[in-house]
């Protein structure tokens, strides 16, 4: 383990792997619109990394919070 600086991507604990997490359709807008919230302006920008992730790794993302995903223009 070590120490990192922003930006960064931490915390794959609750992820799934080659396939995406089982909500259903009301539970999955329920999660864009707490997450989207969260992010503010900065939700596009984590959807694209989430969505590399999924597409490049299978890696699919459930704890996105600003804890585990900053961006290097942060104080």
């Amino acid at each position: 383990m070590s120490i990192v600086q922003p930006p960064y991507l931490l915390d794959f604990a609750q992820s799934t792997l080659d396939a995406p997490p089982n909500f259903d359709s009301e539970a999955m807008e329920m999660w864009r619109a707490e997450k989207a919230e969260m992010f503010g302006d900065r939700w596009g920008e984590v959807r694209s990394v989430m969505t590399a992730l999924e597409l490049r790794c299978g890696v699919y993302l459930t704890d996105v919070n600003p804890g585990n995903i900053t961006f290097g223009d942060v104080g």
